[in-house]
């Protein structure tokens, strides 16, 4: 599979950077009061440049749009930030209402669109740390278009580096919540020796293989990304507080939902989208056959990504999922070397394996047969030994001279017998006890 590597930066399969909103430039009462004071449609109003405009604009529709949402995101790609925000806000009419959905539908989004205040959402991140980032943004990853429709309104991100740089050149790692100490331990080398090859490393920071693998990168002293399905400024899970922090000094966090906000079960699945396309491949650890992990893995194939899949016991139902991955198009992997060698440049590739040469792998054919016609126990004489490698007896007494150098037999008389260690050797290289 070629898959849509991210070597460099592509264009997307969507729009690619949006303009900025289409609206009026009027000011536009909201439906309902916001919190506290007077709502407004941001954007909207006096003296606000259109960037401004479009970044406020987008960082309240966080606020109203769920993630993933297809229909809105074609509302983005018709109406602009700007004018959108406006229609839910301070509708004039049937006419301003976005088509497709109904009516109770566009009755939650305005009530949700009442209630947003993107200013205070701006300053609360800033307090934390985070940034806002949106389409046309030096920072913002490219390969995110290609989700089209599904791309993110905008990220709300967490962290010190470049979110953009960083991604040109990450991997996910993901797996199960309820891991087995098997897939733990894989996790967490596969995240430290991605970390040591110069990758990073991108997961979901859930309890099992994503904190794992986390870990792993943090380790040694790698770089990690921790895509959220709730704000970033919460904490989830709650056993993971250090962890999140960790990430947040020496990584990013990175999430669609404003400040806030948590998570559900249906953020977790829409949220692995962004992991598969932020990255140029995924590898799942461990998973069952229903599982989130295979969700990331899907949508990476989707995209053209390389997906990738570490085995484990055919009696464990924690591998089933990832072995029904190996057996459609995705390619087994088990350490970081064979990562890097599917998503890496030209020449990165994994070291050859292969099994130890023992001398005697070094005998020539019929200095081997020879060898092999030699009793396990006791000694005989070299014209039985010539009857059974099918040679002559010169010949036979000939090899058997060559093997006497190589420290293989000795004589004893006029016959000849393995010397001690020879036969443990032998039944070694054949795999035997």
């Amino acid at each position: 599979m070629t898959g849509t590597g991210i070597g460099g930066e592509h264009p997307g399969t969507g729009t690619g950077r949006e303009h900025p909103g289409t609206g009026t430039g009027r000011e536009h009462p909201a439906t309902s009061p916001g919190v506290g004071r007077e709502h407004r449609a941001p954007g909207a109003q006096p003296g606000r440049t259109a960037a401004d405009a479009e970044r406020l604009a987008r960082a309240a529709l966080t606020r109203i749009i769920e993630p993933g949402d297809e229909r809105g995101g074609r509302w983005l790609r018709t109406y602009g930030a700007v004018d959108l925000l406006r229609r839910l806000t301070a509708s004039q009419g049937p006419e301003d209402d976005p088509p497709g959905a109904s009516p109770a539908r566009l009755d939650g989004h305005r009530r949700r669109a009442a209630l947003a205040d993107p200013e205070r959402d701006l300053t609360t991140a800033h307090a934390s740390g985070a940034r806002f980032l949106i389409p046309g943004d030096e920072e913002w990853p490219s390969q995110l278009d290609d989700l089209a429709d599904a791309r993110p309104i905008g990220l709300w991100v967490r962290g010190h580096s470049d979110l953009r740089i960083w991604a040109l050149r990450s991997v996910a790692v993901v797996g199960a919540r309820a891991c087995t100490p098997y897939g733990a331990h894989m996790g967490a080398v596969l995240g430290s020796g991605l970390a040591e090859k110069g990758w990073v490393v991108v997961s979901g920071a859930a309890a099992g293989i994503d904190g794992a693998v986390h870990r792993g990168a943090l380790a040694a002293g790698g770089a990690t990304i921790a895509v959220l399905a709730c704000g970033v400024d919460v904490i989830y899970p709650r056993g993971h507080a250090e962890l999140i922090g960790r990430i947040a000094e020496q990584g990013l966090l990175v999430g669609e939902l404003p400040p806030g906000d948590h998570p559900t079960p249906s953020r977790f699945i829409v949220r692995n989208r962004v992991i598969a396309a932020l990255t140029r491949g995924t590898v799942v650890v461990e998973a069952e056959y229903r599982s989130g992990s295979l969700v990331t893995a899907r949508a990476a194939q989707k995209l053209g990504r390389f997906t990738m899949g570490v085995p484990g016991p055919a009696t464990s139902g924690l591998s089933a999922g990832v072995h029904e991955l190996l057996r459609g198009e995705a390619t087994l992997v088990t350490d970081a070397a064979e990562i890097v060698e599917l998503v890496g440049n030209m020449g990165e590739l994994a070291p050859a394996r292969r099994g130890p040469v023992l001398p005697r792998d070094l005998l020539a054919p019929d200095a081997a047969r020879v060898l092999e016609a030699l009793p396990s126990r006791g000694a005989a004489a070299a014209r039985d030994l010539a009857r059974e490698a099918g040679t002559s007896t010169d010949e036979a007494l000939g090899r058997l001279y060559e093997l006497h150098s190589l420290g293989f037999v000795e004589r004893v008389g006029d016959s000849w017998k393995l010397t001690p260690g020879t036969l443990q050797a032998a039944a070694a290289r054949r795999g035997g006890a």
